[in-house]
């Protein structure tokens, strides 16, 4: 008798050969990735720490070059990450459930979610290429000079804002599209019926790491768009 549960969860759907069980699987795969989301936040947290050093360094050149970032592509992307926060957490619940039809539809948005914030991103970051914001060689703030003269702004610090801007954003874009690659993944094994009540464990530990990425944006709107936008003296 002591054999037959190890032969029930030898053929559970989803559970690998060096599980005992697939309570033992999930603990497994969920501390996994709460120690990869650990490290992800190391490495967000230096690019946070350089920010908040020469924001202090440089608050002129920060404030100007905040207020040249479109506000409105900013909300509009934070609002699409909160709506895919909302459909994730709901695909979850979905492939729990065994309804597969709602999980892939639900996946399915996430990834339409995924790709308007990156299409806003790109027509952000192609005006910032035409308004010669990019750092580099051709780096140009006369602009931003002009639209506020009356605080000084010094061409070089305002470039490190835009190199920051560019990283910061950039990474999470990266993030995004790794994001957007495993949920095409997801749905794909979805549709095949891959997951239910039994398994879900791909579903869950993906939506940590999508909810994680959205939680990096929340931070970086208002770092970037929001905390500058004081009246000017």
């Amino acid at each position: 008798m002591s054999n037959t549960p190890v032969a029930a969860e030898e053929h559970t759907p989803g559970l690998q050969h060096h599980f005992a069980s697939m309570d033992q699987q999930q603990n497994a795969v969920s501390l996994g990735m709460w120690v990869f989301l650990a490290t992800e936040i190391m490495f967000f947290g230096g690019m946070f720490c350089a920010y908040l050093v020469y924001r202090n360094a440089y608050p002129n050149e920060f404030a100007a070059g905040s207020r040249s970032i479109d506000l409105i592509l900013g909300t509009v992307n934070t609002a699409v990450l909160i709506c895919s926060s909302l459909t994730v957490a709901l695909s979850v619940r979905a492939a729990q459930m065994g309804k597969r039809t709602l999980l892939v539809g639900l996946l399915i948005l996430t990834i339409l979610f995924g790709l308007v914030f990156l299409g806003i991103k790109g027509v952000e970051w192609y005006a910032k290429y035409k308004e010669h914001h990019v750092p580099g060689a051709s780096f140009d703030a006369s602009d931003i000079m002009r639209d506020y003269p009356q605080i000084a702004i010094d061409q070089p610090h305002e470039q490190i804002f835009f190199s920051l801007y560019f990283a910061m954003t950039g990474l999470h874009a990266l993030h995004m599209i790794i994001g957007v690659g495993i949920f095409i993944w997801l749905t794909y094994t979805a549709w095949k019926g891959r997951y239910g009540p039994g398994y879900y464990a791909p579903v869950e530990i993906s939506g940590l790491y999508w909810h994680f990425v959205d939680i990096v944006w929340i931070y970086l709107f208002p770092l970037l768009y929001l905390i500058d936008r004081k009246p000017l003296k």
